[in-house]
Order: C-alpha cells, then structure tokens, then sequence
C-alpha cells in the first residue's frame, strides 16, 4: 500500500509538471485585472495585446482618439497602449511566465549507450536515469514559481499605474502651460500698447526719456516671460508625446482647450491609510515575497542537502564471441549525496535571513503607504484650498480693480497706464489661477497613487498662485 501511494504521488507529480503551460497573452489580462480601478481615473483601460489584428484595431482607436482634441483619459489609453517601455515590462512578464514553466517542467531522462568488447565477449549497456529530487520536490517548486510570478505579475502592474499617473500628469502640465503661454500673450499685446503710446508721447516732448525707458523695460520683461511660458509649454508637450509614445504626424494632436473644473467636494481623510495597507499594489507585492519566503524556507536546508539524489535503471547485454551464448543483466541503482561537508546550516540560515528581510520590507513599505497618503492628502486639501481662493477670491478681485479704474478712466481719475497696469495683473492673476488649478490636479493624481497604486515618489510642491511669478514655471 505504502509503494502504490508513493507511485500514486510520483505519479501526480508528473501530471502537474505536463500540464504546466505558458499563457497565451502573456498574462496581460491578469494584469488589467489588477489595474482596474487604478489607472488615473479611466475605468477600464486596455493593454497591448500580442495578436496582430488587435494591435491593428488598437492603432485605429489611437488614430481616433489623436484627430479629436485630446482629454486626458484618451491621454491614458494612448499611452497604455502605445508606450514602448510598458510594451517591453509586458514583455518581460510573458519571459518570467516561460521561466516558470521551464523551472516546474521535469528535466529530461539522461539514456546511457555503452558497447564494450575484449578477446572473449562483447557487452553492451543500457542505462535510463533520472533525478529523483526533481520530482519529489515538484509540488514545492511549483508553488513558489507560482508565487514569484504573481509577484512580478504585481510588479508590472504598478508600472501600468505609475505610467497612468504619470500620463496623467504630463497632460495636465501641457495643458495649463498652454493656457499660461495664452496669458502671457495678452500681457505682451497690454506692454505693446503702452511702450508704443510711450514712445509717441516722448516724441511730442509730453514725457521723459526715463518714463519711456520704463515702459520699454515692462515690454522686454514681459517677452522674456513668454518666450518661457511657451518653451515650458512645448516641453511639456514634449514629455506628454514620450508618454504617449508618439513622434512625426501622430504628435500633431491638438490638446483640450482647458483643465477640467475644480470638484465642489473634497475627499475626506477618513480611512485613507487603511484603503492604502489594503489597495496599494506595492503593499500586496511585499506580502507576497514574504509569503513566499517563508514557504521556501520549510525546504531549503533538504534541498541542499540532498539535492541531487538520482534513479537509474540498467540493463546489460554480456555475448560471448566463442559459443554466442548472450546474458542479460538488469537492475536499478540510486545515487545519494553523502553529507559530510555541508548539512544545509548555510541554506538554512540564508532562507531565515531571507525571511526576515521580506518582513521588514513588508513593514517598511506599510509605514511608508501611511505616510504617503496622509501626505499625499495635506497637499491635495491644500491645493484644492489655493486653487478655490484663485477662482473665487484673487482672479474676481483683479476684475473689480480692472473694472473700477476703468471706470476711473473714463472720468478723467486714471491714467491709461493705469488701465495697462490693471489689464496685465488681471492677465496674471487669471495665469496664477491656472497654475493653481493644474497643481490640485497634480495633488489629486498622487493622492489617487498614494491611496490604489504605488509610492508616487517626491510630492509635488505646491505653486504659490497668490504671489505674482516673474518667472513661469515650466511643470
């Protein structure tokens, strides 16, 4: 009964191994199933696929979504689709995936051939071997390959996140820069105004050469502000076409008019750090090496004890040349280490050690999704604090000014410099309120990382959109 469950288990053993396979889209659906939910804000966004007519069909919905102004969810799933670098970590998950049906496939039987002859007889031998350890330890094996590619199934679909957020990003960058360099525009055409109004008024002798000077100043000024509103907006762009994975015709697109509008309710703090310990990808990633660290460690000092215990099978023809009378020898043979030198102490401490670091990694990574999210939080209720007070405060504010020297103008009370300098603080006033808007999206992107995904890194640092910047920011 004893051997017949042992062939029983041997048996199954060499089942399991057999039916070892490798996915046929190279666990990309695996993937998206992870990232569902977590892609910046897109509900369902797909993966590339590995087939050619989907590909083909995906390159069409591209197309599509590039001749419309371009949003940033179609940002995402152009970029999902089409970054190159998410093409190679796919990739690399389909090699991880052969990897592991070729470290759970049994290796093949060593056969043996040996003809031997002397003045008497001739032998020749047959010999089938196989190693034993290999199959007894299938089971296991296969149990941590299992685990070790979900881990990487897991790593690769932070990455997924991490480019959707940082999709996301770029496109909000683009965007308001391009809204920025439109200000900055409008602030040239107000200093224009005023040097060449200062110019003729010089000529006439009804001003000095110092006043006109002055004017001349403001419009210098106020075209080196745009000179680098526009390169911030065209390197903006061009971070957001590397996103994209786009170049030659396809980067032609034309961007949303705007950022989208601020939301009339904030999130609440309550539970962000226990959504965090249960959402985040890089979380369950440390909780898997840690369980399968653990796993390993039950058979790692055998394993290196008697790893190499091999079965052999020989049948022997000896055939005298004299008589021709042949006989045949059969039998099996087993092949153990002898441990005399190494015990598996080694192995054994090595696996302990393993352990202990998965651990503290798992407790490292959980600390730092605490903290990341209550940070992530601060900066986006700030933002959202800022950004509102822009809107609602600052920019309306510059109106009633501009409005009443307007009305000051007209009664012969203010000058039309003073008219010129009202128009381009309301012009920066409205650029301010942009960059406030675009950084509570950028905060609201990383509280979204920080809360589903994975560690978004630095947080972005907030932009003072009160203090009028003489130099715009290229984010």
């Amino acid at each position: 009964m004893t051997g017949a469950r042992c062939f029983s288990v041997l048996a199954a053993a060499a089942l399991l191994a057999g039916c070892a396979s490798v996915s046929p889209d190279g666990l990309r659906s695996d993937v998206a199933a992870l990232t569902a939910g977590r892609t910046a804000g897109v509900p369902q966004a797909a993966l590339p696929a590995t087939d050619s007519a989907a590909r083909a069909q995906a390159q069409q919905s591209i197309n599509g979504w590039l001749a419309q102004p371009l949003t940033q969810d179609a940002a995402v799933r152009i970029a999902l689709l089409n970054n190159p670098g998410l093409q190679a970590r796919l990739a690399a998950l389909g090699v991880a995936d052969a990897e592991r049906v070729q470290a759970i496939t049994l290796p093949n039987p060593h056969l043996t051939l040996g003809r031997f002859t002397n003045s008497q007889e001739r032998e020749i031998e047959r010999t089938l071997a196989f190693g034993l350890m290999d199959l007894i330890t299938l089971p296991w094996r296969t149990q941590r390959e299992t685990e070790r590619l979900q881990i990487a199934t897991l790593q690769t679909a932070q990455d997924v996140v991490q480019l959707a957020a940082d999709t996301r990003r770029a496109w909000l960058r683009a965007v308001a820069a391009e809204q920025v360099a439109a200000t900055h525009d409008r602030m040239v055409e107000a200093a224009e105004v005023g040097a060449e109004l200062a110019r003729r008024m010089a000529q006439v002798g009804n001003w000095s050469r110092l006043q006109q000077a002055r004017e001349q100043a403001v419009l210098h000024e106020a075209n080196s502000q745009r000179a680098r509103a526009r390169l911030a907006a065209a390197t903006a762009r061009e971070d957001l076409n590397r996103r994209l994975g786009v170049w030659g015709a396809q980067a032609q697109y034309q961007l949303a008019a705007q950022l989208p509008p601020l939301p009339a309710t904030a999130l609440p703090a309550d539970g962000i750090e226990a959504t965090a310990l249960r959402e985040r990808l890089d979380v369950q990633a440390a909780r898997r090496q840690l369980d399968t660290q653990a796993v390993r460690q039950g058979w790692s000092r055998a394993g290196a004890v008697f790893g190499d215990i091999g079965l052999a099978y020989s049948r022997n023809t000896t055939t005298e040349r004299d008589t021709g009378n042949s006989d045949v020898k059969r039998g099996w043979e087993i092949e153990l280490p002898l441990p005399l030198f190494d015990w598996g102490g080694a192995a054994r401490t090595r696996a302990q050690a393993q352990v202990e670091q998965s651990a503290a990694q798992l407790q490292d990574t959980a600390v730092r999704a605490r903290s990341e999210v209550r940070a992530a939080w601060l900066t986006y209720r700030t933002a959202l604090d800022l950004a509102r007070q822009q809107q609602a405060e600052v920019v309306p504010l510059r109106q009633l000014i501009s409005d009443e020297t307007t009305l000051r103008y007209n009664g012969m009370l203010a000058s039309v410099w003073d008219m010129l300098a009202e128009a381009r603080n309301s012009t920066q006033a409205v650029a301010n309120a942009i960059e406030a808007q675009r950084d509570f999206w950028l905060a609201e992107t990383d509280l979204q990382l920080a809360l589903t995904g994975t560690s978004p890194g630095a947080l972005q640092g907030l932009t003072s959109g009160a203090a009028a910047s003489t130099t715009p920011q290229g984010h």
